[in-house]
Formats: C-alpha cells, structure tokens, sequence
C-alpha cells in the first residue's frame, strides 16, 4: 500500500495550474489489496459508480427473460446516459414492455447531456421527460425488478422498499461487509447512496470480475452485466463520452462506470481485478484521467487510446491547444 494519493494535474503552458488529489484501490475478490494510493478505508459515496452492481438484482430476478429485454437493456439498468434518442425511446419501450409508463419514473427529470439533443427539443417545443434522465435505465430496471416479484412500484426508491433491500443484500455479498450498516444519504436520482469504505467498493467490483467465490446466480448475472456492458457500450453513456469509448475498446478485458462527485470504478475479469477511485474535489476531468492511467498501470489500455485518453487536451475557446490534464509524477512516476 502507499499512503500517496492520486494526483492528476492540469496545465497551462509550462505552468500546473490545478492539481486533483484522491485516493485509489486495486483489489481481488477475496480482498487482497493489489494495490492502493491514500486511505482506502475512508467511506465514500459510490453515486452511479456502483450501478453494474446495483443491475445485479434486475438480471437476478429473471425479468429479463420474462419481458423478452436484452444487452441494450441490461447496459442502460447500468447507465449514466446522455439522454440522447436512442437512450429516451429505449427506455419508454422497456417500460411499456413491462406495463408501466414515464409516470412511475421516481428519478425527476433534467436537460440531455449533449447541447445539440437540448437544442432539438428546444426546436421541436419539447421540454425533457423522466426518460431523459441518466438514471431512468438503472430506474426501468427497479420498477422491472418490483413488477417481477410483485411489490408496489410506488415508492421503490425509499431504504425501507424491497427493491432497495435487495440491493444491499447484493452488495453485502460483494463487497464482504454488512452493507444495510452503512450509513447512508440521498443521491441526485432519489435512491439511497451508501457510505462504503473505498477498499469494500473495489472488492465488489473485483467479486462481480472472478466471481469464483459467489453462488451460481449471482456468477451468471456478473457475467451477463459485463458482457452487456462492453456489447453496448453506448447504452453506458453516449456519443463521445469516456464510458462508451473504453467499454467500446476493451471488450471482455474491462468494463468501468462513472460516477457524481468524482468516483470511478472498474472491473478487469481478465486479471480478475476491481479498482475503485475518488477524487476529493469532486472533478469528473480527473477521475477520468485516474481511471486511464490506472488501466494503462495494470497494461490494459490499448495504444490507440493512450495519449488522448491519458493526457487530455485543453484548449481555448477559439480552440487552442493550451495545455493538458495528465497524471502527476509524484503519483505514478
């Protein structure tokens, strides 16, 4: 272990104008700590970083095979998608499919990620719905989960509904540790979000990677959300953005999810290997940055990628390559 943290730093010219500090694990299922930068024990708020793990109870229930859903679905249960045309018309077909509508959603809406899909509806004198949420796949899933077992779809994003009770008898499987002890508080979408230790969350992920040590079932669903993950890549995010691109890149070698507020996690089955992130100021630009040179670390990153991925530029409004985001040398040499 190293009491180092991870540092991403941010240039302009010659000059490190901004510097991103977190902490970083590298773990195997049984909890063997691979590697690790800063205090890993610190709890931290997984935000959708843990929806791949959060998906297992979908796939579990076997609504999958009862709605006739598939890759594109069980990908968006896993998303934090950019709410373009086909992640929107997606969702409303999934939840037409199971008999519900727009209306269950519990996650509220927000604008599409991308401008040109805000300026669309703009043209078109629309205004976003819930399915333009980047959480309405991981909530098409919830509300498909509950219609499969027969619970109430209302309220299934309060800690006390089954659906919610669910996931944590998930993720105390995965991660090794009583996850319904885990305080908890409220993410962006409505559901809970728990305060998981950073070195629990990369064990959960490294469990859903070799899943040797889980039961049968959960070992089929871990293996069918990595596969739809890679299959789909677009489903995870959308046009350009850095989910898509690895997912795309890396089948059957890797599958990562971001996460709000700077969290990034990832599953390597073939090294059988999770890694979590945080980075403390909260930066997107960094922890993506994290995440490509930890994959590059651990020799999985193809070359194609690596320079744009590892060292993003940074250009000026008129378009000027003015400096780069890059990892520190105090981090990783």
């Amino acid at each position: 272990m190293s009491s180092s943290v991870v540092a991403i730093e941010v240039t302009r010219g010659p000059v490190v104008e901004s510097r991103h500090e977190g902490i970083a694990a590298v773990v195997k299922a049984d909890g063997t700590v691979v590697t690790s930068w800063g205090n890993i024990e610190t709890p931290i708020l997984p935000r959708s970083a843990n929806k791949p793990i959060q998906a297992m109870a979908f796939v579990e229930s076997g609504a999958v095979e009862r709605f006739g859903l598939g890759n594109e679905h069980i990908a968006l249960a896993c998303a934090s998608h950019s709410g373009e045309k086909r992640h929107v018309e997606t969702v409303r077909a999934w939840l037409a499919r199971v008999g519900l509508g727009e209306g269950d959603l519990e996650c509220g809406t927000h604008p599409p990620r991308l401008p040109a899909t805000l300026e669309e509806l703009v043209r078109e004198g629309k205004t976003p719905t819930p399915a333009f949420n980047n959480c309405s796949g991981k909530h098409s899933g919830f509300l498909t989960t509950a219609v499969q077992h027969g619970e109430p779809t209302r309220g299934y994003i309060r800690y006390d509904h089954p659906v919610q009770r669910r996931l944590r008898d998930v993720m105390t499987e995965l991660c090794g540790a009583d996850a319904h002890a885990f305080p908890h508080g409220t993410d962006g979408c409505g559901i809970p979000t728990l305060a998981t230790p950073l070195v629990s969350l990369a064990r959960a992920m490294a469990s859903m990677a070799d899943p040797s040590r889980l039961s049968s079932r959960h070992a089929d669903a871990a293996a069918r959300i990595r596969a739809a993950m890679n299959a789909e890549p677009f489903m995870m995010a959308g046009t350009g953005r850095f989910c898509t691109r690895i997912n795309a890149a890396l089948p059957g070698v890797a599958q990562i999810k971001t996460g709000a507020e700077g969290v990034f996690c990832g599953m390597l089955p073939t090294l059988g290997l999770g890694i979590a992130i945080k980075m403390w100021d909260g930066a997107a630009r960094a922890s993506e940055v994290a995440m490509a040179a930890l994959l590059d670390h651990l020799g999985v990153l193809p070359a194609g990628l690596g320079a744009e991925i590892l060292k993003p530029p940074v250009r000026n409004v008129v378009g000027l390559l003015v400096g780069e985001l890059r990892p520190a040398r105090s981090w990783l040499g």
